[in-house]
């Protein structure tokens, strides 16, 4: 009996920790290693295993594009939409592509140096490639301009853009994350964090910078004076983050995790507002699911999409 009480208890305290999504959309089935969602939570890049590289209508459930980014075999390990929802790139280990929404047509593809590890890009159709050797590779095909940007000692893991591509934010497994002008590689401020940085993250207008440690280290910086206005109030020891986005005129945060976790905060004290997990689906052998990107939509419905192929959405 007092096991059976125990595990309705238990049952009814997950269930309000984790409101159930009010709404989920199957968007893939097959394996997926990358996705980001549009700025207003309306569409959906999604790289999958066979498939290509899928561009979703959300609210109409509709395939509207499927590129292949080069050899149709060659995995897609980054995905990225601009703010504006102009353009589309996608990332794997040896190259780079984009495409131009409106119509679907391919602007470029471009072989890379080193490995590719994460991608970023701009209203402008500004490139920004974060490379294993270190090096950051900000591209804009429409000027013919290339800057390669030398700032890390060690892998790059995570590159942000501001909305206009004139500011870049990198962060490395060196422990550094630098604020630099995209257009000069000209480097503005430099922070170090106490382990190697994961995810780094810009507001659409580049006045503020987030980087996340691989311990519990998630900062949100002054872009104009460098200087250290808050960070998120993190209770257990390690917590990573796979998305981020500032929302609401930069008064909140949306992150994900690697650890099936959808969880808002409040920008200026940290503190955590509420928390929703993403769902598994019925027939995954994969008990885990990572938190590709997230977003807002209609101003109070929280969007995820993680790597089950799940979209998901939540009333806020």
């Amino acid at each position: 009996m007092k096991k059976n009480l125990l595990l309705v208890i238990c049952t009814i305290f997950l269930t309000a920790c984790h409101p159930k999504a009010e709404d989920i959309s199957v968007l893939t089935t097959e394996p997926s290693y990358s996705a980001s969602l549009s700025s207003n939570g309306q569409f959906a890049l999604v790289a999958t295993q066979s498939s290509g590289v899928q561009y979703w209508d959300l609210s109409t459930h509709t395939l509207k594009y499927q590129w292949i980014h080069g050899d149709i075999n060659t995995g897609v390990t980054g995905t990225a939409i601009s703010p504006n929802g102009l353009f589309a790139a996608s990332l794997s280990r040896d190259s780079v592509a984009m495409w131009r929404i409106a119509d679907g047509k391919s602007l470029g593809w471009w072989s890379l140096p080193s490995s590719g590890e994460s991608v970023a890009v701009a209203d402008n159709g500004a490139l920004l490639i974060g490379l294993n050797d270190g090096s950051v590779m900000s591209l804009n095909a429409a000027q013919s301009a290339l800057i390669k940007f030398l700032g890390h000692k060690d892998r790059v893991n995570s590159v942000a853009l501001s909305a206009d591509g004139r500011l870049a934010l990198t962060g490395s497994n060196d422990m550094q994350a630098i604020l630099w002008q995209a257009q000069t590689g000209q480097p503005l401020h430099t922070w170090t964090l106490g382990s190697r940085i994961t995810k780094v993250a810009l507001n659409d207008s580049g006045t503020l910078s987030f980087t996340n440690g691989s311990t519990n280290e998630a900062k949100i910086w002054d872009n104009t004076s460098g200087k250290l206005l808050n960070q998120l109030d993190i209770t257990r020891r390690q917590m990573n983050f796979s998305a981020v986005r500032f929302i609401k005129q930069d008064s909140q945060i949306l992150t994900g995790t690697p650890a099936r976790e959808v969880i808002l905060w409040q920008r200026d004290s940290g503190k955590e507002i509420e928390k929703w997990q993403v769902a598994l689906t019925k027939n995954s052998q994969n008990r885990g699911a990572v938190v590709y990107s997230v977003a807002i939509r209609d101003t109070n419905k929280v969007v995820s999409i993680s790597s089950q192929g799940l979209v998901e959405t939540w009333q806020q």
